[in-house]
């Protein structure tokens, strides 16, 4: 992680103290991990004043050290790495506010889910809209003192725990117990944020009800001893389970309800309804109902198998192996309209509204180097060999592209590319170990490549006699102009190919041409399923291109699209994994993916029919028009 973290919890009445308690304990981890950590709760005072709580909710000590809290004042003065909020609902402009700061991760937001850079959940949701990045109840702070197991056969009377959080803003916690005191040990744990504790005492001490009172932090370490938690759907219901209690859930209202639902525990009900329902769902007639306990210590079993099967885990040093790469622009147009599409544990897809572009965020920049191994033992995973060994295949298929490429020159020109006097000089950015340079020398024109793997560009060099430079585009260029500049799979991995595009036509003579090809948006292998298109797509390849969206992108940035070539026909995709249609069945899918452009891939042979200037990147028209583009299968 690059930069401080920044803890940003919900506090205040009616929001509860387990936003506030779970950051608390998050930062804490943070901090033992060697890293920069703060809480802000905003509103409250800065570190050395007196935070609320110590003295308001009946003399308990607040369940947060002060020493975790930066004052809102003194937040701009740090470089953020990573904002996480856990504010329960967050609005546009808050976020706004935060989203400044640095790149934004959420906790269990109910609000602006579409607009955050990553999203994670810890407790359930109903919603299908926005799923998170991850959802991982286990990352909750949980106790370390759990019973041997769910279901005890033990003496009556039951003892059960009674706890609604550490405010209880719905009042549930007084007529829960009292509707179990006659036939049950009932204790009713106070959370630090409840109102008039006192007072609840003493109504429940008449009733034979133990009233305590908990500052938060160790109070999930009582529940071990209790055969039964009553709650609501919250971190103390996953606290019960991992300490392998029985939970029976009460709800608030029908949120909490169908989130209960969502989860699999057992729910008496909403509100005054579910209160009278509690003895119902543990008691035949006033008598222990050992089937009905029994019941709900294996839907208990059942949710925390669900839940919790990994165990604790650490959030803490989960964020700290991120190191996030955000962009809230379109890397093509810059602009900041755009459409959540997924969410992975490692990256999140969002489509631009203006040019179409489909690009990602990521929680770290992916680990793929292009050295030998990508070239060799990956490829070969891949293709069944090597590249070296494909290297034929790739020439053969590189002379069909550079028919094309000639052809535009030569309508350009108004004339045949020449035989000797002056060839068209080319660049491939990305050219690997050549095959497209040699490939390009025999058809007549001057290769040169670029590519950051320094054994491919050795092998050009020394083997193939061709100029390359070891670097990436176009940070590396080497300054001279060209007549043809390439990218062969290779535009996708640009984080920001606006800037390349851009490059790309400065570099370029009038009426030069760009050509590359990509894996495809609207292939048959994203028609069939967009979540599985996008979970395959390698971690480098920063944003997915529509062949339908080409014309306009490439317009921003000088160029005219003459020709689509849609690629990547492949009639076996058309069914599910393991099935593979017959020889009758592969001809008609391969003729339809060729009549319907549904191959996985495509390339772009465009002109550079205008200038993008080198100090603002702006467009200025130049050149000549070559006429309407033609979209043809190949």
């Amino acid at each position: 992680m690059t930069g401080d973290i920044l803890v940003v919890p919900a506090f205040g009445e009616g929001r509860g103290g387990g936003h506030l308690i779970r950051s608390a304990a998050l930062v804490e981890s943070l901090r033992r991990s060697g890293a920069a950590a703060f809480l802000c709760a905003p509103g409250n005072p800065a570190p050395g004043k007196t935070m609320p709580g110590n003295s308001a909710h009946g003399g308990v000590p607040f369940p947060v050290d002060e020493k975790l809290f930066i004052g809102e004042e003194d937040v701009p003065s740090r470089s953020w790495g990573l904002v996480v909020l856990d504010l329960f609902r967050t609005g546009k402009k808050e976020l706004a506010r935060w989203a400044s700061l640095g790149p934004v991760a959420a906790i269990d937001e109910g609000d602006c889910r579409d607009e955050l850079d990553f999203l994670i959940d810890l407790l359930p949701r109903s919603r299908k809209k926005s799923p998170p990045n991850i959802l991982c109840p286990a990352f909750l702070p949980l106790p370390e003192n759990s019973r041997p197991s769910f279901y005890e056969a033990r003496n009556f009377p039951l003892r059960v725990l009674v706890s609604f959080g550490a405010e209880d803003p719905a009042g549930l916690t007084v007529p829960a117990a009292l509707a179990l005191a006659k036939e049950c040990r009932v204790t009713a744990l106070f959370g630090p944020l409840y109102k008039n504790p006192a007072e609840s005492e003493a109504a429940l001490s008449e009733a034979g009800v133990h009233g305590v009172r908990g500052n938060g932090n160790g109070a999930r370490e009582m529940f071990s001893g209790y055969d039964l938690v009553v709650t609501h759907f919250g971190l103390g219901a996953f606290e019960a389970l991992a300490a392998k209690v029985p939970v029976l859930l009460v709800s608030p209202g029908n949120y909490h309800e169908a989130l209960a639902k969502k989860a699999g525990f057992v729910s008496t009900g909403t509100g005054k309804r579910g209160l009278r329902r509690l003895g119902s769902f543990l008691f035949d007639g006033g008598q222990p109902g050992e089937k009905k306990l029994r019941r709900i210590a294996d839907i208990s079993r059942a949710a925390a198998a669900r839940w919790l099967d990994t165990g604790p885990l650490d959030l803490g040093g989960f964020l700290l192996s991120w190191n996030p790469v955000v962009q809230r622009r379109c890397p093509v147009c810059a602009s900041e309209r755009r459409r959540l599409l997924e969410r992975f544990p490692d990256r999140t897809y969002r489509r631009c509204l203006d040019c179409g572009i489909v690009y990602m965020d990521r929680t770290a920049p992916p680990s793929r180097e292009y050295k030998a191994a990508y070239f060799f033992e990956d490829y070969k995973k891949q293709y069944g060999k090597t590249y070296l060994e494909d290297f034929p295949a790739l020439k053969q298929n590189g002379k069909r592209r550079l028919g094309i490429i000639k052809a535009l020159l030569a309508g350009n020109s108004r004339q045949s590319v020449p035989a000797a006097a002056s060839p068209p000089r080319l660049l491939d950015a990305g050219c690997a170990y050549g095959p497209f340079l040699e490939a390009a020398g025999e058809e007549g024109f001057v290769p040169e490549g670029i590519d950051p793997a320094e054994d491919a560009v050795r092998y050009v060099r020394e083997q193939l006699n061709f100029r390359a430079f070891r670097g990436s585009f176009p940070e590396d260029l080497p300054g001279a102009a060209y007549d043809v500049v390439t990218f062969w799979f290779v535009i996708e991995h640009f984080r920001d190919p606006g800037t390349a595009l851009a490059a790309a036509n400065r570099v370029l003579a009038p009426g030069g041409v760009l050509a590359f090809s990509t894996p495809s948006f609207s292939g048959v292998s994203r028609r069939k399923s967009l979540r599985a298109f996008l979970e395959k797509s390698p971690g480098d390849h920063w944003t997915l291109w529509d062949p339908g969206t080409c014309a306009g992108i490439l317009s921003r940035c000088g160029f005219t699209l003459r020709k689509t070539v849609i690629t990547g026909h492949h009639p076996e995709r058309f069914f599910r994994a393991g099935r593979s249609p017959g020889p009758v069945g592969r001809r008609f899918f391969l003729a339809l993916s060729r009549a319907f452009r549904l191959g996985d891939t495509f390339e772009v042979y465009a002109v550079k029919t205008g200038e993008v200037s080198a100090e603002s990147g702006s467009l200025r028209s130049g050149g000549r028009d070559a006429g309407p583009c033609t979209n043809r299968d190949g």
